[in-house]
C-alpha cells in the first residue's frame, strides 16, 4: 500500500487587526462598542502605572521580589471576555488581568508585601491565586473545566502562562486531558521570547507554539499579542468555543517582556538593548491609543485625565496599604484561604498556636 497523507482536522493561523503604528484592518475589526474600548484603554493604563509603581516600591525595599507585566498589557484584551462566574487561573505575570478581575491594588501590594491576606480571594471573585510553579496553573484549569463539564454549566476556565511553560509536562498533560474531555477551558500563551534567560530558539524547534495544539486535535491560533482587538476576538472565539460545548483553545500571544523577568534579574546578561528597543515600537498601548485617537474616541486632555486619575487611584491604594502594614498581623491568617475545611492534623496545629499567642498575650 502507497504512503498516505494524513487530514488534521485545524490548521495554524496568524491574526493582527492593528499594525504597530495603530493602523487598523477594518476588515477585521471587532467594532467594539465606545465604553468597552476606553475600559480597555483606562485599564491598560492603570496596569502599566501601576507596575511602574510597584516596581519603585520594591527597589524602595518596601516589597519583595515581584515580575512585571510592562508590555504584556494586552492580555486584557483575553479577560475582557469573561463572565464573573467565569475563572482565571493565572501565573505571576497576569496583574493586568487580575485587575480587571476584580483583585485589589491593596491586595497585590499585600502579597509583595509577604502578607498572608495577599493571597486572599473574595468570594464574588473567581481568580486563582497565582501560581508560581511554572505550567501547574494549565492542570487547575483543565480541572476546573472537567468540574464545568460534568455540572453542565456555561462556564469556562481560562488559564494564562508564558513560552517557557509549553516546556513543561504539565502543559502537555493539561491540553492532552482538556482535548480528550472537551472541557471548556482556553490556554493562552504568553509569548514573550525569553523563558527567564532562555530564548524561545532554544526551548523548542516548532515554527510556532500554537501549532502543539495541533498533536491533541484542538484548535490552535497565533495572534499579535500588542495587538490588544486581535487578542480579544481570538478570546472571543475561544470562549464561545467553550461554552457551546465545543472544547478547549490554545491561543499563543507574540509579545514581549519589556521589563527584567523579575526584580532579582539582570536581563542585559542576556539581551539587547537593541531587541528591546524593537519591541518598545510595538507597545500595546502606544498602538491602541493610536487607534483611539484616529476614532475620535480619546485626545491628549483625556490622556492626561486618565493618567492622572489611574494615579490617584495607585496613591490610595498604596495609601491603604501602608495604613495596614502598620498593623500587627494576625499569625492565624496563615490557615486562611487554603481549604475549604481544615484537617484534623492542621486544625490542630491552629489550636495550638492560637493558645500560644494567647498565652504570650496574657504574660505581657
Amino acid at each position: 500500500m502507497p504512503r498516505k497523507d494524513i487530514t488534521l482536522p485545524y490548521k495554524i493561523q496568524y491574526l493582527s487587526i492593528l499594525d504597530e503604528n495603530g493602523k487598523v484592518d477594518k476588515k477585521l475589526d471587532p467594532d467594539l462598542p465606545e465604553e468597552l474600548l476606553m475600559k480597555i484603554y483606562r485599564a491598560m493604563v492603570l496596569s502599566r502605572k501601576f507596575d511602574e509603581r510597584l516596581l519603585t516600591l520594591q527597589r524602595q525595599g518596601k516589597i519583595g521580589t515581584f515580575a512585571p507585566s510592562k508590555g504584556q498589557e494586552a492580555q486584557i484584551g483575553a479577560v475582557a471576555m469573561l463572565e464573573p462566574d467565569d475563572w482565571l487561573c493565572p501565573s505571576f505575570r497576569e496583574m493586568p488581568a487580575e485587575l480587571w478581575r476584580g483583585k485589589k491594588m491593596d491586595t497585590i501590594l499585600s502579597l509583595y508585601g509577604g502578607y498572608n491576606e495577599g493571597g486572599e480571594i473574595p468570594e464574588d471573585v473567581n481568580n486563582l491565586p497565582v501560581s508560581i510553579p511554572v505550567g501547574s496553573q494549565t492542570l487547575h484549569a483543565a480541572g476546573i473545566a472537567y468540574a464545568i463539564r460534568y455540572k453542565k454549566q456555561k462556564q469556562v476556565a481560562m488559564a494564562f502562562f508564558g513560552d517557557g511553560a509549553t516546556s513543561e509536562g504539565d502543559f502537555h498533560e493539561a491540553l492532552n486531558f482538556a482535548a480528550v474531555f472537551q472541557v471548556p477551558a482556553i490556554f493562552i500563551c504568553q509569548n514573550n521570547q525569553w523563558a527567564i534567560s532562555v530564548p524561545r530558539s532554544h526551548q523548542t524547534r516548532s515554527k510556532t507554539l500554537a501549532q502543539k495544539a495541533l498533536a491533541y486535535e484542538m484548535p490552535g491560533i497565533q495572534v499579535d499579542g500588542n495587538d490588544v482587538l486581535a487578542v480579544y476576538v481570538a478570546a472571543k472565539e475561544a470562549v464561545d468555543r467553550g461554552r457551546s460545548g465545543d472544547g478547549p483553545t490554545f491561543i499563543e500571544c507574540v509579545t514581549y517582556r519589556m521589563s527584567v523577568h523579575t526584580t532579582a534579574d539582570d536581563p542585559k546578561k542576556y539581551r539587547s538593548e537593541e531587541e528591546v528597543e524593537a519591541w518598545v515600537k510595538k507597545d500595546p498601548i502606544t498602538r491602541f491609543e493610536k487607534y483611539l485617537r484616529d476614532r475620535n474616541l480619546i485626545d491628549d486632555e483625556q490622556v492626561k485625565a486618565i493618567e492622572e486619575e489611574v494615579s490617584g487611584e495607585i496613591k490610595e491604594a498604596v495609601a491603604r496599604w501602608e495604613d495596614f502594614t502598620k498593623k500587627t498581623p494576625d499569625p492565624l491568617a496563615m490557615f486562611d484561604h487554603l481549604l475549604e475545611e481544615l484537617p484534623p492534623y492542621v486544625e490542630q496545629q491552629r489550636e495550638e498556636l492560637k493558645g500560644e499567642l494567647a498565652q504570650r498575650k496574657g504574660g505581657n
